[in-house]
């Protein structure tokens, strides 16, 4: 009987030591401590928006969103390959932060009041509004044209939320993810796609069936990276590197090297960007 408890009380004894050093082990005190700790980041981008965010042909992250990506996480673990990917769907982008499988969402993401109250957005890095392409031979040059015609529309989006709530009239096929809506236009399956306008004039740049009938619809709005509700110290840290990044005009280097070649000849880096958070 005595060999049993001495037994029982040696497995206690190990199992004590064993937390109470487990728990000497020094614990990160913020998500940028968890993130330095972890030795990488986890960001949410877009696969397939051009030149936005995108997958080349080696099957490499590319674009502006990735060109910010990147030097966040040179500047928060050395190196900008210290990232973990995750390809996201514009209706996902919350979700995903919510359920902290992504740190980091760098997505083309407008900054919207409903979106604010979900996730907290940083200083911005580029504007934004709506616009709507058609097919070369369309008669539509505003929005109440639309009505009675088929508008394609990507889940999720500011485009999704502005014609459901200020023209219910209209009628909308709505796609999960942004290739499936621009083969939707392609293949004649709508009579006109509303999206951000960023996006449409690099598509239709070199697709000379198609036009910018409304160059700019809604509000002028920001794109902006976003974290977890309540991520405090991330949003501070990536809100003061944009600060930091304004003073060497890193989103405009950013324009030339993903954006420039993608936008026609009258679109400038000072229409698209924003420096330093600042409008």
């Amino acid at each position: 009987m005595k060999k049993i408890v001495f037994f029982a009380l040696g497995i206690l004894s190990a199992l004590l030591i064993a937390a109470c050093s487990g728990g000497n082990k020094t614990q990160p005190t913020s998500s940028v401590e968890k993130i330095k700790q972890a030795g990488v980041i986890k960001v949410g981008v877009f696969g397939d928006v051009p030149p936005f965010g995108y997958i080349d042909d080696k099957r490499v992250n590319q674009g502006y969103d990735i060109y910010f990506a990147k030097r966040i996480a040179k500047e928060l673990l050395g190196d900008e390959n210290k990232i973990q990917y995750t390809v996201v769907e514009a209706a996902n982008r919350v979700s995903l932060l919510e359920a902290n499988k992504v740190d980091l969402m760098v997505a083309n993401f407008t900054q919207t009041p409903e979106r604010s109250q979900k996730v907290d957005f940083t200083l911005p890095y580029m504007k934004t509004a709506l616009g709507v392409a058609v097919p070369l031979n369309s008669t539509v040059t505003k929005v109440e044209d639309l009505k009675g015609k088929n508008v394609i529309v990507v889940k999720g989006t500011t485009a999704d939320a502005f014609i459901s709530s200020n023209y219910p009239e209209i009628k909308t096929t709505k796609y999960d993810q942004n290739s499936e809506a621009y083969a939707a236009m392609l293949d004649s399956r709508g009579d006109a796609f509303v999206h951000d306008n960023t996006l449409l004039f690099a598509w239709v740049k070199d697709k000379p069936q198609f036009k910018m009938a409304v160059k700019e619809l809604g509000n002028n709005d920001v794109i902006a990276a976003a974290v977890k509700k309540g991520n405090a110290e991330l949003k501070k840290f990536v809100d003061d590197l944009i600060v930091k990044l304004g003073q060497e005009q890193f989103f405009h280097k950013a324009y030339d090297v993903t954006l420039k070649d993608y936008f026609p000849s009258d679109v400038t880096a000072d229409d698209i960007v924003v420096e330093g958070g600042k409008l």
